[in-house]
């Protein structure tokens, strides 16, 4: 079994002015893609740096999360700090996630370049900024897909169980149809 913490970061749904989409768009998306046992560690935070880096840490070292996927908190506004406070818990950049992403995005919106995205590696886990939007949360972890549902753009959950591999978490698989998870055939 491998334990995920889902972190949507947001002022004004912490505060209840409206609903949390992120969460729960991610953890839908979640449900249907991966195939093996999963326990989810959901988390809604105001985008306040301090906070966010306490979340990332506990989620980590002490849920022992191997997998923490944020939402929200990217861009450039001033209150938006996810990237600033991943970056400063993490031990090792993984700076082709954010590529991925804003690659991805590019597909649909000329302003994906205004994203901040990053992810990083904390102890045996991997941590990963993603938009906040639910569309968007959709379609970064799933990629681009044509009319016939081959892959234009993979998604940046394809590379996921393997990272997770290489860092010794928990082995995960996925529904291929949704999202194939990669890993190098075996010589």
């Amino acid at each position: 079994m491998i334990k995920i913490g889902l972190v949507s970061v947001s002022d004004r749904a912490s505060q209840g002015v409206y609903q949390d989409e992120g969460i729960p768009s991610l953890k839908a998306w979640l449900v249907k893609t991966i195939t093996t046992p999963v326990e989810f560690v959901e988390v809604l935070i105001p985008d306040t740096q301090s906070e966010i880096e306490a979340t990332l840490i506990r989620l980590v070292d002490d849920e022992n999360c191997s997998l923490v996927l944020t939402t929200g908190g990217t861009g450039p506004a001033i209150r938006d700090v996810t990237p600033e406070a991943t970056l400063a818990v993490g031990t090792k950049e993984m700076p082709g996630f954010g590529e991925q992403m804003r690659q991805i995005s590019l597909y649909y919106v000329p302003t994906a370049i205004l994203s901040r995205q990053v992810a990083v590696i904390r102890n045996q886990a991997l941590i990963v900024n993603l938009p906040g939007r639910p569309k968007a949360i959709e379609e970064t972890l799933g990629g681009v897909r044509g009319e016939n549902n081959e892959v234009i753009v993979h998604g940046i959950f394809s590379a996921i169980p393997y990272c997770l591999d290489l860092i010794g978490a928990p082995f995960i698989e996925t529904d291929e149809f949704i999202c194939k998870a990669f890993r190098p055939k075996k010589k």
